[in-house]
């Protein structure tokens, strides 16, 4: 950590930090093993928290520079309380577009992660510290949040899984946005096996969301059994063709196209051709579902002077929140439900609906924008193209690796599942990513924990 942070240019993974206290708890989950006590199989794995998700004695920012002083932060957040019990090491907490309104991962506050696949890129965001984190192989696994994109994003662009459950599966008490209707916390890892392990430890609904969602039982796929084969060859695959396309680089559809020919032929998955209607209106109603609800939460907090220490960019998308009106509001909820109707419809035909993760590739860093922040709309647009259903209406979705565009950066495929349907998406995945292992390769920053190197 310290000689990343030492770069030219910095590469600042994570907001906070301290090496004695990794080095004491590393102690000990060594002395459990070796009286023959480990807590759990995740006993000693190294994770890292996002920086709007409380894990104690760190503080909580949101990656601004005022935000811990106005709420500190006393205990861990329920899923890292539940990681913490099972031995996890915790290595600090990772960067973040401020307050999570950014998708690139931009941050002048404690510097701009950069993607370990090419430095002189982003991310992605908000994500951006946990993805990258993993991609250079310095943790197995992180926490993050997803609100408009910022766990898939991020994961597409630096090429590791990242989940986006269905909202109300886990708990969200302890972290900086447990307030909205559209963000929930989810796991980054390098592979669908250790996404599975950290999903299957933080899983667990508040008692308010049990009451009034009603969630399924959890249950996780035996990726080893045969029955999971034969599970796979059922799977209907619902493909909207011109909005798969709509892609800022043909690279992007046409590696996820070529997964989709390869699941047919090698596991017998049917491609269905579907129509999602509104698309336009879905993304202006989440907009101003997460804009609203975002204003809501962070307007008390803002008062006496602090809205002013916030980036740039962060206070040009709270001006655009404060456009918004409580009828305008009403009328997004109004549009959520009719394009939840469209979705219960076409799950009655499909089991998954497939898109790229991303419309774009990983975007260069403007230089001028380290200083300053940026606000580039049509790189928002690109990079959140395909990611609105999972928020909006609450679906599980997943962001898997499937190779690289022609600059050799990563693509990823998203599967959006019907609600509580965690565990079809993850059995696709893995199948996914078993097709494209040859093709994975190690990223230009990486860091081999195992050797020293």
């Amino acid at each position: 950590m310290e000689e990343l942070s030492n770069k030219n240019p910095p590469a600042p993974l994570l907001v906070s930090f301290d090496a004695e206290e990794v080095r004491k708890q590393a102690a000990a989950s060594t002395q459990r093993f070796e009286e023959g006590n480990p807590l759990s199989i995740l006993d000693g794995i190294f994770m890292a928290i996002k920086d709007d998700i409380d894990c104690y004695p760190h503080r909580s920012k949101g990656a601004t520079t005022w935000f811990h002083e106005v709420r500190p932060v006393r205990k861990d957040a329920v899923c890292v309380s539940r990681l913490r019990k099972c031995g996890v090491i915790f290595v600090g907490k990772a960067n973040m577009h401020e307050l999570g309104m950014g998708t690139t991962g931009n941050n002048p506050n404690y510097g701009t992660a950069r993607n370990p696949h090419a430095p002189e890129r982003y991310t992605g965001g908000s994500s951006s510290g946990p993805a990258a984190i993993i991609a250079s192989g310095l943790c197995s696994a992180a926490l993050g949040t997803d609100g408009g994109g910022s766990i898939r994003i991020p994961s597409s662009l630096c090429g590791v899984v990242g989940l986006k459950t269905t909202y109300g599966r886990i708990d969200m008490t302890g972290s900086l946005c447990d307030a909205g209707t559209v963000e929930i916390i989810g796991p980054i890892a390098s592979n669908v096996e250790d996404l599975m392990l950290v999903y299957a430890t933080v899983l667990g609904s508040s008692p308010s969301d049990r009451i009034s969602l009603r969630p399924s039982l959890p249950c996780l796929p035996n990726l080893s059994s045969h029955e999971s084969s034969n599970a796979l060859g059922a799977l209907r695959l619902g493909k909207y063709t011109e909005w798969f396309n709509d892609v800022f680089s043909t690279d992007i559809s046409q590696k996820c196209g070529n997964i989709l020919k390869l699941l047919l032929e090698k596991h017998g998955c049917k491609t269905i051709e579907i129509v999602i209607p509104e698309l336009h209106e879905m993304r202006m109603a989440h907009l101003v579902s997460i804009g609203s609800e975002a204003l809501c939460g962070l307007a008390p907090v803002c008062e006496d002077g602090n809205g002013v220490k916030l980036t740039y960019d962060t206070r040009t998308n709270l001006a655009l929140f404060q456009s918004f009106t409580a009828s305008e509001y009403v009328a997004a909820q109004r549009i959520r439900r009719r394009i939840m109707y469209y979705h219960t419809e076409i799950f009655k035909k499909v089991d998954v609906i497939v898109t790229p993760t991303t419309g774009m590739t990983a975007p260069v860093i403007p230089r001028e924008a380290l200083a300053c922040g940026e606000t580039n709309l049509q790189v928002t647009g690109n990079l959140m193209r395909f990611i609105i259903a999972g928020n909006l209406l609450g679906l599980p979705a997943i962001s898997v690796p499937v190779g690289y565009d022609k600059q050799g950066l990563p693509i990823g495929l998203q599967l959006i599942g019907r609600p509580w349907g965690e565990a079809t998406i993850l059995r696709l995945a893995a199948a996914v990513e078993e097709l494209c292992a040859e093709t994975k390769k190690k990223p230009m920053s990486f860091y081999d924990i195992l050797k020293g190197n």
